[in-house]
């Protein structure tokens, strides 16, 4: 009889400890997931910024190497001085010298742009690298101020001189190549310059603003622009924008 009482005992004991696992797996918080995450703000890549130092306050322009790959490596490269360059004044090739160092904006329109990048001071001396070409967005246009983009002679012509805009300028769309949108600060120095007295045969300043430094900052993971297009260099033909009258 006490056997009996101690094998029923001994089930009622197995029965309840059987129970309390169960209870015990059945609140037991569940693992985390091992799916991969979906991508956030902070994996996308971050576009290179350029810092134009210049005497009469910074300019902050950030890039666009996923619209225009061959402008944007070309300016990087000047900008840096890893990219090599001829003086058109000297004829000398300069190597790891920065070429926007020292340069003016040689001709400045108000309501309308100001443009630099020429080491000869006059936007009409021989091209410092060879010319390349245009490379235009359709979702990319002159619609706002502070557009950064190449001067030109023509089609397929870009070298070093560079402008930007003080307002929309969309008569300038499909004609030239923006790589840089700069920012609201930029464009109140852009009009302070722009309206700078000038001589009227050439919209070159009495004073012109120079270009200290360019400064390029890139982002943890910016994309790395292509390389640029070798092509022989064109005539002293004056690079700029249309003329807005």
């Amino acid at each position: 009889m006490r056997r009996s009482f101690a094998i029923l005992g001994m089930i009622l004991l197995a029965g309840s400890a059987g129970l309390a696992r169960a209870s015990g797996s059945q609140a037991a918080p569940a693992k985390p997931s091992s799916a991969a995450k979906p991508a956030t703000a902070a994996h996308v890549a971050a576009k290179p910024t350029a810092i134009i130092d210049t005497t009469a306050g910074k300019m902050t322009c950030t890039l666009f190497p996923d619209k225009a790959p061959i402008g944007v490596a070309n300016f990087i490269g000047l900008a840096t001085g890893t990219k090599d360059w001829k003086n058109p004044v000297s004829g000398a090739t300069k190597h790891n010298v920065p070429l926007y160092d020292g340069t003016i904006f040689h001709r400045v329109i108000p309501s309308f742009m100001i443009q630099g990048g020429d080491p000869a001071g006059s936007g009409s001396g021989a091209d410092p690298v060879p010319q390349f070409k245009n490379e235009v967005s359709s979702d990319l246009l002159f619609d706002r101020p502070g557009r950064l983009a190449y001067a030109n002679a023509g089609p397929n012509t870009n070298s070093t001189q560079f402008f930007i805009t003080e307002v929309a300028t969309p008569h300038l769309n499909g004609g030239y190549t923006i790589f840089g949108q700069c920012d609201e600060a930029t464009v109140a120095l852009v009009k302070q310059i722009s309206h700078m007295a000038t001589d009227p045969s050439n919209d070159r300043p009495f004073r012109p603003v120079k270009i200290n430094h360019i400064t390029i900052v890139r982002g943890a993971a910016a994309p790395k622009p292509a390389g640029t297009a070798a092509k022989k260099p064109g005539t002293a033909t004056p690079k700029k924008p249309a003329n807005p009258n």
